[in-house]
């Protein structure tokens, strides 16, 4: 909860620096052009960021959570994959009006054209693959899995970030600003699961052992 204040402080920042194209945008052009060389590689890490590939996982994750909600009888089994779905659904409604709104244009690996920021497909990335890993991790009961999950996640954001940036889809700048972004959503997630558990955890009859 703590983190949300400088998550949106610092995403305020790059997108003011953006708009005004302040000397952050400069030092961002320069980096991009010594990071770009696009590839096979590239664009296969870039792709991990499509909808088509981050998004059913995602919805495998919620049915997991789901049907295992279901079959235990779990109070409120319901609120952790709504909010899961939540935040995905959230992606496209709170990047969409930002590209229009910041109109910047992509980098010379791409054609011409405006709405590069933030970066959709690592948003998409971010909040498909880390709501997965949130809403997955509290049925795992190996450590060992647990971590295996988390490294796994944060693989493949930071593939699919980097195949963005080497491919030229995409300044840094716009990646930056979409791991804020994604990372406020998933912070409110888990505060949805967090508090979900806590209503269990705490006795709350379920509507299957709880007196009638």
């Amino acid at each position: 909860m703590l983190l949300l204040g400088p998550l949106a402080l610092l995403f305020a920042l790059i997108t003011w620096q953006v708009v005004a194209d302040g000397p952050l945008v400069g030092v961002d052009e320069r980096l991009s052009r010594a990071l770009i060389e696009p590839d096979r590689t590239s664009e296969l890490l870039a792709d991990l960021g499509n909808v088509q590939v981050a998004v059913p996982v995602l919805v495998v994750a919620l049915a997991c959570v789901t049907w295992r909600g279901r079959a235990t009888g779990l109070d409120r089994w319901w609120l952790p994959p709504a909010a899961g779905a939540l935040a995905m659904v959230l992606v496209p409604v709170l990047v969409a009006p930002l590209k229009e709104w910041t109109d910047r244009p992509g980098t010379p690996a791409v054609p011409p054209a405006v709405g590069y920021y933030p970066s959709g497909h690592t948003a998409t990335a971010v909040v498909a693959y880390g709501a997965a890993t949130l809403l997955l991790l509290p049925l795992l009961r190996s450590a060992a899995l647990r971590s295996g999950l988390v490294v796994l996640c944060a693989a493949l954001v930071l593939g699919a970030s980097y195949g963005l940036v080497r491919r030229g889809y995409h300044w840094p700048l716009d990646v930056a600003a979409s791991w804020c972004l994604g990372a406020m959503l998933l912070i409110a997630l888990s505060l949805a699961v967090s508090r979900s558990s806590r209503r269990t955890s705490a006795g709350t009859p379920s509507p299957r052992t709880g007196p009638s």
